[in-house]
């Protein structure tokens, strides 16, 4: 630990959360500090990557039109923008750009493929779906329509119709790095189109420069709650930065209404809770062209127009959103109350009406709220659409797997996932999907605990220490935020703010600290009290005055 923190100039506490990250050498902590885009790996080994680049160079050379189809979340719609901006930018004049509705149903199917069949495309990329949609992409390839698949969902047994499937979970991908989301794949795909059009004295491959499609990728990547190490950590910070410049108009019209200060760099949580849910908002509540429509935006006013319509949908969503999770609450009080053991170990609650575009948010909740896995299913008519969020480590999608005798449709990845279950089958689905659960928790042997990278003092805690974590970021899907914990640190003063935070004073010694805990008004402890503070330590930037402070998650061990 000491020569880690020697060899890179920082504190001890630092050079401890690295470790923690499995980060022990130090030319390995530099390329952590300083993730570098020059360093990612090329995509040699990426399955199908040739088959798709050489009809893409053929469909440029004879000006073919060329369908683009984006899934309904936030990777799919952006995986579809940096497709249908870069193949514009390397000269295609007839990009058809579509995204999913709701309304579809999952993935890539017939009536997508007929409406590019009808509107003369030859060549179709499926985004973020196309994986398991053998049949309409079979039917494609009957009318002598080609189609490119990029998606990182499961792979079902049988062969493809497609004429390039390029996804990371096929058992001959030798790409080393499995954790790409769609728009990364899509990133890969257009910047080795580039590199191969540039060698043959493409003139608009020469002039473009596809690291002005890392907007997007940051976008999705992190939307998607991907893995922020390797590959995809040097895509997010890179791409960080270029959001920050604001030059994509519907970027730029979407981050004004959400508040996002001008002056101030973009960060992984700027995507997670002001940017996504209002791209997301359009899938969910129908049609994701509106999201798409945004980020290809051709001028200001344009975008701002898409901005204001995207916010709009984002308030009907929370509203939405706030009705099923209370019906979710009251269900899963009924089933703690009629079960012998209590909490179950994986929570699967439905009901008629809930609305299928907010499933997915509401099942996250439930896990925050209770640690467990949660399936939240909104049925019409007797067939239930439902999303599944995970904890801790729970393969959602091996589990979809286990109980799948009971389900009509299922997919996903091992963190999120969806599926199609009738109201006949929901309870039998029910019982063997928990039965999965409480069998992961049984050999965890153990209930989840507080994961913690360091124990320091108060004293530690200073803005050098704050900005050396700081270039830990970004943060997000195994990488997440520095969790210290600082011992036996008295509560100098507490004070609500808003309706429901907790502002604290806490002193150890001569050192005095500032601290705030989001949503924890109703477990204020004594003044004057000694607790036990579980937090991130972070830089609070507000209005211009930077100063360090805990973001308290636990206050644990009071005493008097």
């Amino acid at each position: 630990m000491g020569a880690l923190s020697r060899a890179l100039g920082v504190r001890e506490l630092t050079a401890r959360v690295l470790v923690r990250r499995g980060v022990l050498e130090a030319n390995q902590a530099q390329r952590f500090l300083q993730p570098r885009l020059a360093e990612m790996r090329p995509p040699h080994g990426i399955a199908d990557l040739g088959r798709a680049l050489e009809r893409l160079t053929l469909a440029l050379s004879r000006d073919e039109s060329i369908g683009i189809f984006g899934d309904y979340d936030v990777d799919g719609v952006t995986s579809a923008a940096v497709l249908a901006s870069g193949l514009r930018a390397l000269g295609s004049r007839r990009v058809v750009p579509r995204c999913a509705s709701r309304s579809g149903g999952y993935g890539f199917g017939m009536a997508q493929a007929q409406a590019f069949a009808h509107a003369g495309c030859h060549l179709v990329i499926t985004a973020d779906c196309g994986t398991s949609d053998h049949e309409s992409i079979a039917w494609l390839r009957q009318q002598a329509v080609d189609v490119i698949v990029i998606d990182h969902h499961q792979v079902p047994a049988g062969s493809s119709p497609a004429l390039a499937l390029i996804n990371p979970h096929r058992h001959d991908d030798l790409f080393a790095f499995k954790g790409l989301a769609s728009c990364g794949l899509a990133f890969y795909l257009m910047a080795a189109l580039r590199t191969q059009l540039r060698t043959q004295g493409h003139s608009q491959a020469a002039a473009w420069d596809p690291r002005e499609l890392l907007d997007l990728v940051a976008l999705g990547t992190v939307a998607d709650v991907m893995p922020l190490t390797e590959e995809n950590r040097a895509l997010v910070a890179a791409g960080l930065k270029t959001l920050t410049l604001r030059r994509r108009h519907g970027l730029a019209a979407l981050a004004a209404i959400s508040a996002i200060e001008l002056q101030k760099p973009f960060t992984a949580t700027d995507i997670g809770f002001r940017l996504a849910p209002r791209l997301n908002a359009a899938g969910r509540l129908g049609d994701a062209q509106l999201a798409l429509d945004l980020l290809l935006a051709p001028d200001a006013e344009s975008a701002q127009a898409l901005a204001i319509a995207l916010d709009e949908q984002n308030r009907k969503r929370q509203e939405i959103q706030q009705e099923v999770l209370l019906g979710a609450l009251q269900e899963v009080e009924r089933l703690t109350a009629s079960a012998s053991g209590g909490l179950p170990d994986a929570l699967v609650v439905g009901a008629e009406g809930w609305h299928p575009g907010v499933v997915g948010i509401v099942a996250a909740k439930l896990v925050d709220r209770y640690a467990r896995p949660a399936i939240v299913v909104g049925f019409e008519q007797g067939r239930g659409r439902g999303s599944a969020r995970t904890t801790g480590g729970f393969n959602l999608y091996q589990a979809l797997a286990g109980a799948s005798a009971h389900l009509e449709i299922y997919g996903g990845h091992a963190a999120a996932a969806g599926l199609t279950v009738t109201q006949q089958n929901f309870a039998a689905f029910r019982e063997a999907f928990v039965h999965l659960a409480a069998v992961w928790m049984r050999e965890r042997q153990a209930a989840p605990g507080i994961e913690i990278d360091a124990v320091a003092t108060l004293n530690d805690l200073d803005m050098s220490t704050a900005e050396e974590l700081e270039r830990l970021a970004p943060f997000g899907c195994a990488n997440s935020e520095p969790l210290v914990v600082v011992p036996q640190v008295k509560v100098a003063a507490t004070r609500v703010i808003g309706s429901s935070h907790l502002q604290l004073t806490f002193s150890q010694g001569p050192t005095v600290s500032d601290g705030i805990g989001f949503g924890m008004a109703a477990d204020a402890p004594v003044q004057g009290s000694t607790v036990d503070v579980v937090a991130c330590f972070e830089i609070n930037d507000y209005r211009g005055s930077r100063r360090p402070r805990l973001r308290v998650k636990h206050l644990l061990n009071p005493t008097p």
